[in-house]
């Protein structure tokens, strides 16, 4: 995930006063692995996905 995706990412987060965690049990992953994709340690086929997902989720 690029910078400004995880940048995206935190705020909705935020405005939402919703927590990474929470994210990640609704997209199925582990909090550690979100972590990752948002600061872009995880960029694979499968962290694409779960991207798409995110972004569904929270509507950017």
């Amino acid at each position: 995930m690029s910078e400004e995706l995880g940048a995206i990412v935190r705020s909705e987060l935020f405005k939402r006063k919703m927590k990474q965690k929470q994210l990640a049990e609704l997209v199925g992953i582990s909090s550690v692995y979100l972590s990752d994709i948002i600061n872009g340690r995880k960029s694979g086929p499968k962290a694409q996905e779960h991207i798409k997902h995110i972004r569904k989720i929270l509507s950017i």
